[in-house]
């Protein structure tokens, strides 16, 4: 692998000058998941997923794309970690995948074991530290068969999964995250059909999130009976809406979405309950909460993952609810999402003042697609590099207010499976050209080596 380049005129990729960002204590890591890039679907005993079920249905993934092959990262992972190693991160944030490591009885599959604890090892040998997400969307199609996150019943099995793994891996993870964005899972799972399973109805959404929500509480207990030492919390995606229009109701508009997609997960793990007027939005949506759930779903978190890439305008609806307006003349992503880096800012500090027991965060996820392409071996992404120092500068000025932010992750390590997206939306640091895998390294991933290894220098 060519090293980075040094030229003056490739742009910089840094926090601000004198951010604590830059500081030996602060963690940066690449970030992926298993269905994304792990391919091989049918090897060594891995049962179908609710991904390849719904991905292999005509009309439901751009182009037609599955997870089948993807990055090909189960045959290529030691190649994989020595690029992760050759960028300098700290920390590497992956899933695990739930079909590759039980069976439909819930016992162990060794295969599927022995690839992650090889996985684990080269990356312990390489000094890259290990955060582990054990839920990224790939539930076993088994037990989506049996009701999947409607049935109370998953989240036992959840917890069974987590036991295991946190058995298995006692004191080769540094972080342990339950689930990523439930509320991903719920909403576009079950409430409007964009993901897998592919359902929806708004009261399937809200009994869903009850579900991931508990299963996550019992996850936690499992990994605190047999992993004592490592860290455990949940990643959440969230999303800052704004409105153009100052009128109350359009200001309403703006808070409810904002409620709807952050504190409807924040309101159930930090003050155990959920927020009120977020049945204004779904009248008769309530989800069946037994006695005891939220204290279950309540319990501590060691760190709150991070996930963040948009701004809306919003404005209401005429009832109780909003809608988005696109703002025009703003820079947008291949996505088609704004960029909003002050968006993220204004999150961190205001969750900060709303949750007196907000624990450490970490970003987990901060990155944008763009329609990459390698000329004459190079990959110019400069847009990537300016997104992702600008929310260097939101993240620091966050902390400058007062929010502990422990680390950051960039999404991606490398282009992947981008879920309904299929594989045309480009989020890597790294250039994957899926006909015959070859892994080039973006500007960005070359700027991101000579920070780390300027900052470990230091």
């Amino acid at each position: 692998m060519a090293a980075p380049d040094s030229t003056s005129s490739m742009p910089r990729l840094a926090p601000p000058v004198n951010s604590p960002m830059a500081g030996k204590n602060f963690t940066w890591g690449v970030a992926t998941a298993s269905y994304q890039i792990e391919g091989a679907i049918h090897a060594d005993g891995r049962l179908p997923s609710i991904w390849d079920t719904f991905s292999a249905i005509p009309g439901r993934v751009l182009n037609g794309d599955t997870g089948e092959f993807a990055c090909d990262h189960y045959h290529r992972w030691q190649s994989d970690v020595d690029l992760m190693a050759s960028l300098g991160v700290d920390a590497y944030r992956l899933s695990t995948a739930w079909p590759r490591v039980m069976d439909e009885h819930g016992k162990p599959n060794a295969k599927g074991l022995d690839f992650y604890k090889r996985l684990f090892d080269r990356l312990e040998a390489k000094g890259i530290e290990r955060f582990v997400t054990l839920y990224h969307w790939d539930l076993p199609q088994h037990l989506e068969d049996r009701g999947g996150w409607l049935n109370r019943d998953t989240a036992y099995r959840f917890a069974d999964y987590a036991d295991l793994m946190s058995r298995e891996f006692k004191g080769q993870v540094k972080a342990w995250c339950t689930l990523n964005e439930p509320w991903c899972s719920a909403y576009l799972g079950y409430g409007n059909g964009h993901h897998a399973p592919g359902r929806t109805d708004p009261r399937f959404a809200t009994q869903a999130m009850h579900h991931l929500l508990l299963g996550h509480g019992l996850a936690l207990q499992a990994l605190e009976a047999n992993d004592p030492t490592a860290l455990r919390g949940l990643v959440a995606n969230i999303g800052r809406g704004t409105t153009d229009r100052d009128t109350p109701a359009d200001r309403e508009a703006a808070r409810l979405y904002e409620l709807q997609h952050n504190d409807w997960v924040l309101g159930p793990l930090l003050k155990r309950e959920y927020p009120k007027d977020l049945f204004k939005l779904w009248p008769g949506t309530e989800p069946l909460v037994l006695p005891g759930d939220m204290d279950t779903i309540g319990g501590k978190l060691d760190f709150l993952g991070i996930n963040y890439y948009f701004h809306l305008n919003l404005r209401s609806d005429g009832k109780h609810g909003f809608v988005d307006v696109p703002l025009e003349g703003v820079e947008r992503t291949q996505m088609g999402w704004e960029v909003h880096p002050q968006g993220l800012q204004d999150l961190l500090v205001d969750f900060k003042a709303r949750y007196p027991n907000l624990p450490p965060i970490y970003i987990t996820e901060n990155g944008m697609a763009s329609d990459d392409k390698v000329v004459n071996g190079t990959v110019d992404d400069a847009q990537r590099i300016s997104f992702l120092n600008r929310h260097f500068a939101a993240i620091s000025g966050a902390m400058d207010k007062g929010v502990d932010v422990r680390g950051y992750f960039v999404w991606s390590l490398i282009d992947n499976y981008e879920w309904s997206y299929g594989y045309e939306r480009r989020f890597g640091i790294v250039h994957v050209d899926y006909a015959t895998q070859q892994r080039t390294l973006k500007q960005s991933a070359k700027s991101l080596t000579e920070f780390l290894k300027a900052r470990a220098a230091s």
